[in-house]
């Protein structure tokens, strides 16, 4: 005491200064639970203290000092941030573990954690009424929650669970709640405390773990009910009856299910509380689209059928059959759906995972207990049919053995026993009808003793075979009469137990008479060839004397006028006889076309660019009272044939569509892409399946019946007056169409009109480019010093290529032969071009190209035809640098040719 402030709290004296001064000065001042850092005995220690400074007057009013009271408050202050931790603790662990604490008073207001509000969905507060609370109470467990009147008396339950929709979000909860009642000492209620807890998931585990048991209950006293049960529809009607009365649904069953039909077939169901029964046929389709769920094995499981895309259009349907919730479950045998498990009920129903498995365990023991109810049925059946056949076993087997020994006796047929070595054990009485051998005779010797020397190592084969185990249904051979002669015996033949057991037929007279059926037709052959050279004869000779006499006829004129000195009317003359030429060409291209060996020219084709510049030619052909229209399909491919032949076989069409609507009608030309598949090519002779170009010309006119249809492609016939046309055009096309490896068809009606087709073949490469028109004669004329050698047997012919060659300049070395031919190319002399005919004798043009090129490498060859034993000359012939021309030929053609290819 006495000691100045300074040096007893010197290591206070800093904070404490500025409050000391300030009370001099006259303020009052007042610390609650203010730190202080103190030094101690165990050095410097954080400490709170409580002040209050006030000055002390002396009583001239002056300042005598000051009073300072002060009490040290460290204790509490630990205390309380110690109490504020474990509360802090406590809120984080209740909100951890979902729990909450509660406290509620008489009145009814209660003071819950922030946790517990959490629990309910309610936000954090001191007091809130405990009505808050208890109206989230699902309303079938508000008796479980204490009330106002129950814990004044208390009579409040203590450890209660019960079921809440949460405030905020409405989901469906289990609350776990335990309390206790606070009393004073004179036994009234004071205040009701206590703990609760989310328990959702431990409930439903709880709830879980009780349907299983007593679904695993039900499974059990299904296998009692149904083990002693023999009838597969009792076991459905017993397992549907315990599934629904488990389940506590209104309708249950079982049924077979046609899923081509779509139909479910239910013998019995069972059904509670007055819901309709659906025994019967029931179509899936008119309560759902869930149907196809069904067949790839799933499940079809609804809560609300209101809801459910796949029923709300139906739902009516299915409310009326006390289906507003319902469960399919499909029963599958090796792949197939054949049956059906159902239970529904009217109300909507969420479905557990348990009650799901449940209903899955019973459908497939109903379907294995009704597959074994049916079997042992079966089994019983053939037990009873087996006891009834062997009852009748004797009887029949007598009477069956009566009839096999009467058809062995009976039978016109050959009937035989052997051994593989040919040793006969046994033979029926028809062996000596048919070969006058009797059962005497033969058992014991050897077949093969019977057999023509012709067919003995054929029989002897067949033997092994048998003995193999091959069965043969026609095996024909010669056997020896008794009288020497042979018969022809066609047997059926297979392996017994170690032995041959046969039946055989004489043939002898069928042979015979398909011998003569054969010699018949090859005569009707050769007349059908002999009625074809008659009308070749009377249609062909006719139109080539005809062409001839106008060829001959003008130059005989022309002879004449010449030898007189009067030239100025001969290109009238000249022209005629020019024009038989022509046609008489034109001719020989269609019997060549007929025996498919005109030499062809294929390239790509436009069909639609060809036959839409034939078109003035086909109005003047065919006149004013026939209307023609064109119909070609946009998008046309590209087709691979000789233009020209594709040309004239429109214009034979024209011409015979033409004629055939004499008093005037509608012909169409169209064409179309079409693909032909496998199946149609088969319908078609000769045809292969693939991508067309198809042709066709149509008309209205008379049409043709089945029997003209089928001959009408044959070479020579006609249904022409003689004189007007040789049977020829249509077998031309039919031979165009076969040589491009196409196809022709005829579709006709009498009275109605006809349409022929042209399938041609789709070319996939590019196009050519068209042909530069023709370029006058000049422009063939020969440069100096080009050389050609023509080989040509025809003198005729050879001397007027080397004339024409002259007249262009060429220099010309003719050669009569093949091998004439070959020694000029053998010389040193010069040569541009090879012009040759294909059908030299000796050494033909191919020969002769093939020996040119190994003695003059890259020498060009121009082959001339008339007739060309290859069809396609243009499919392999031809190679690079080689080009061909057909005879008969203009001879400006053949200098444009050789121009074209000396250049090249």
């Amino acid at each position: 005491m006495g000691a100045p402030f300074r040096e007893v709290w010197a290591d206070a004296w800093d904070q404490a200064k500025p409050i000391i001064d300030a009370a001099f000065a006259g303020e009052s001042k007042r610390f609650i639970d203010l730190p202080w850092r103190l030094a101690t005995d165990r050095g410097l220690a954080d400490t709170w203290w409580t002040f209050s400074y006030s000055r002390v007057l002396s009583p001239t009013g002056g300042i005598d000092g000051l009073f300072i009271l002060t009490s040290e408050t460290t204790a509490k202050v630990l205390g309380d941030r110690r109490r504020g931790e474990v509360e802090a603790l406590l809120h984080r662990a209740q909100e951890a573990g979902g729990i909450g604490l509660f406290a509620v008073t008489p009145d009814g207001t209660i003071s819950p954690t922030p946790s517990f509000c959490a629990l309910y969905g309610l936000p954090a507060a001191d007091t809130l009424p405990a009505s808050a609370f208890e109206e989230l109470v699902v309303p079938e467990d508000r008796g479980q929650v204490s009330s106002l009147a129950a814990r004044a008396a208390g009579a409040a339950p203590l450890d209660v669970e019960y079921r809440i929709h949460r405030a905020d979000t409405g989901a469906l909860r289990s609350i776990a709640r335990k309390g206790e009642i606070e009393r004073d000492g004179d036994g009234r209620f004071v205040r009701f405390v206590g703990i609760a807890r989310d328990v959702t998931e431990e409930a439903a585990t709880r709830r879980a773990l009780i349907e299983q048991q007593r679904l695993q209950a039900a499974l059990l006293d299904l296998a009692d009910l149904t083990r002693d049960l023999t009838d597969a529809g009792e076991i459905a009607f017993v397992s549907a009856q315990l599934l629904g009365q488990t389940l506590g649904v209104e309708l249950a069953g079982y049924g077979d299910v046609d899923p081509e039909r779509e139909h479910l077939t239910v013998e019995r169901d069972w059904t509670a509380n007055g819901a309709p029964s659906l025994v019967g046929e029931v179509r899936f389709r008119d309560f759902g689209t869930y149907i196809e769920d069904l067949k790839r094995g799933q499940a079809v499981v609804v809560t609300d059928a209101l809801s459910d895309p796949r029923t709300a259009p139906f739902a009516q349907a299915l409310l009326a059959r006390a289906a507003g919730a319902f469960v399919n479950l499909p029963l599958f045998e090796r792949g197939r759906f054949v049956a059906l498990l159902f239970v529904s009920q009217r109300s909507h129903r969420h479905w557990t995972e348990g009650e799901l498995d449940f209903i899955r365990e019973v459908a497939s023991r109903v379907r294995v207990a009704t597959e074994r109810a049916r079997l042992e049925q079966a089994r019983a059946q053939q037990a009873r049919e087996l006891l009834e056949m062997n009852a009748t076993l004797e009887q029949e087997v007598a009477r069956r053995t009566t009839d096999r020994n009467r058809l062995w006796q009976l039978s016109a047929d050959l009937m035989l026993i052997a051994g593989f070595d040919g040793r006969i054990d046994a033979i029926n009485p028809a062996w000596e009808r048919t070969l006058g051998w009797d059962e005497a005779a033969l058992v014991g010797t050897s077949l093969f003793d019977l057999i023509h020397p012709d067919d003995l190592a054929h029989t002897m084969e067949g033997a092994r075979g048998l003995s193999e185990g091959e069965i043969y249904a026609r095996f024909e051979n010669r056997y020896r009469h008794r009288d020497g002669s042979y018969r022809d015996i066609v047997w059926t033949a297979g392996p017994g137990e170690g032995f041959i057991v046969a039946v055989g037929r004489d043939a002898t007279e069928e042979n015979q008479r398909a011998g003569a059926l054969k010699l018949a037709e090859e005569q009707l052959r050769q007349s059908q060839k002999m009625e074809a050279v008659g009308q070749l004869t009377g249609g062909i000779a006719h139109d080539f004397n005809n062409l001839l006499q106008g060829i001959t006829g003008s130059l005989e004129i022309i002879q004449r006028r010449v030898a007189q000195g009067r030239t100025g009317e001969l290109d009238r003359f000249i022209n005629g006889a020019s024009t038989a030429a022509n046609r008489a060409a034109a001719l020989t291209h269609r019997l060549l076309a007929f025996s498919r060996r005109q030499p062809l020219d294929p390239r790509p084709v436009r069909a639609n660019a060809l036959a839409a510049s034939m078109e003035d030619l086909l109005r003047r052909t065919i006149g004013e009272r026939i209307e023609l229209e064109m119909v070609l399909a946009g998008g046309l491919w590209l087709t691979h044939c000789d233009p020209n032949q594709l040309e004239n076989a429109i214009l034979n069409l024209v011409i015979n569509a033409r004629d055939a609507m004499p008093d005037g009608g509608r012909l169409s030309i169209a064409t179309c892409n079409t693909h032909v598949d496998s199946a149609a090519a088969a319908g078609r002779q000769g045809m292969s399946p693939g991508e067309y170009v198809c042709v066709s010309v149509s008309d209205t006119g008379t049409g043709m019946d089945s029997d003209t249809i089928g001959k009408a492609f044959e070479p020579f016939f006609t249904t022409k007056p003689i004189g007007q046309g040789t049977g020829l055009g249509l077998s031309m096309i039919y031979g165009f169409a076969q040589q491009s490896e196409g196809y022709a068809r005829i579709d006709s009606e009498l009275g109605k009109g006809t349409t022929i087709s042209l399938y041609l073949p789709r070319f996939r490469g590019a196009a050519e480019d068209d042909e530069a028109p023709a370029d006058s004669g000049e422009t063939h004329r020969a440069d100096q010093g080009e050389v050609v050698l023509v080989v040509e047997d025809d003198s005729v012919v050879r001397g007027l290529i080397v004339e024409q060659l002259a007249e262009l300049g060429y220099g010309a070395i003719e050669a009569s032969d093949g091998p004439s031919g070959l020694e000029v190319l053998r010389s040193k002399r010069r040569i541009d071009l090879l012009v040759t005919d294909i059908g030299l004798p000796g050494l033909n043009g191919r020969q002769l190209a093939d020996a040119a090129r190994a003695l003059r490498p890259g020498l060009r060859t121009l082959f001339m035809t008339g007739y060309a034993e290859n069809a396609a000359l243009a499919s392999g012939f031809l190679e690079a640098g080689m080009e061909m021309i057909t005879k008969p030929f203009a001879m400006d053609a053949l200098a444009s040719r050789i121009r074209t290819m000396i250049e090249a």
